[in-house]
């Protein structure tokens, strides 16, 4: 008879290891436990053997029952929706009420190191903007004078670029180019009036070391409104999604599944997404159950909106999208580069959910 061939290469054993170690304690314990309730189940039919002389024998105890492969699997799915939305410490891009200073909005923000939580249980280093990873939500209206104050904590020279905004060349924040480094320990001081026509979806971020520096949370959203907004960009909840994929994978706002924040709605309600991509990867943004209509791009308006149900969403880009909330329930919202979203250990990345009630 010829030996069956040996299919257990260094790979699958890891991996099987890495798998199953999670449930070996539970299936342990469930084990236990169902023994004691046997024993303990009164008229129980279990037999005492002797052995020869009269000493007793203790019985052997059941084997605990095996978890299948596919089973396994299956219950590391189903813990990470379940977890969903799950708590961590801290929550970036929050609004940043300004200062007014003889009618200047002043915005005041600091870049630091900081431990941030992107998981249940994963910290790992930000570069963040006022201990937030995005930074601090910056909303103005176009034709308001904005001062903008950076103070460097860092141990690198940073600058800040605003992104989408046509503004005057020594406020366009390029280091060598447009003004020296922020040196760490140094502060620098941007002014400018947000011009007429330039509102939408903006963005702001280091420009310096910018692969790095972005990638670990030196980012936000600089949102500017208009004085007359149309029609169609009205809306009962405006809501904007930071897609980035640098040093802490594939986040939104800061968070990955299942810490990413659902985007809760009523039926019948109108929902603006600002969608961002600060990341350096395109992402496909797809949305169950419902379709976007895109109503602008970069802060643009498009000349004619159209309907899609998966947004490509390029590094760089701004896009602003409404959805008529009809539908009731739970719909998945995710990015469609699938090993950005879901893997055999379940969801995680770049996945949260539109509720609708």
């Amino acid at each position: 008879m010829t030996d069956r061939p040996n299919t257990l290469s260094i790979d699958n054993i890891v991996k099987e290891i890495s798998t199953r170690r999670g449930f070996l304690k539970r299936a342990a314990v469930t084990a236990i436990a169902g023994g004691a309730a046997a024993a303990c189940k009164e008229g129980s039919a279990q037999k005492v053997t002797r052995a020869e002389g009269g000493a007793a024998m203790t019985p052997k105890p059941a084997a605990a029952p095996t978890l299948s492969a596919a089973e396994i699997m299956d219950n590391m799915h189903g813990a990470g929706v379940k977890a969903f939305p799950a708590k961590t410490a801290g929550k970036g891009n929050q609004p940043l009420a300004p200062r007014i200073d003889k009618g200047v909005k002043v915005f005041e923000l600091t870049a630091e190191k900081i431990q941030w939580e992107t998981a249940p249980g994963q910290k790992v280093e930000a570069w963040a903007y006022n201990g937030q990873v995005p930074g601090p939500q910056i909303r103005v209206r176009e034709g308001d004078r904005v001062r903008f104050i950076l103070h460097n904590k860092l141990e690198q020279s940073t600058a800040v670029h605003f992104h989408g905004l046509e503004l005057p060349n020594d406020v366009d924040g390029i280091p060598f180019i447009t003004q020296p480094p922020v040196k760490p320990g140094q502060s620098y001081t941007y002014e400018f009036t947000v011009p007429l026509g330039n509102h939408g979806s903006h963005m702001y971020h280091s420009h310096h070391n910018a692969a790095q520096q972005v990638g670990l949370g030196l980012l936000g959203a600089f949102l500017v409104e208009p004085r007359n907004p149309s029609k169609i960009e009205r809306a009962d909840v405006d809501y904007t999604l930071i897609l980035n994929d640098g040093a802490h994978g594939y986040t939104c706002n800061g968070k990955g599944f299942p810490a990413t924040e659902p985007v809760k709605v009523k039926t019948g309600q109108k929902l603006r997404i600002r969608f961002m991509n600060e990341g350096m990867m395109i992402h496909p943004m797809h949305l169950h159950g419902m379709h976007m209509t895109v109503i602008a791009k970069d802060g643009w308006a498009v000349p004619a909106p159209w309907k899609c149900d998966t947004l490509n969403v390029a590094p760089g880009e701004r896009y602003d999208v409404i959805v008529n909330c009809k539908a009731p329930g739970v719909w998945a919202f995710h990015c469609h580069i699938l090993p950005h979203a879901e893997s055999d250990h379940g969801m995680f990345g770049m996945v949260t959910a539109v509720i609708v009630s």
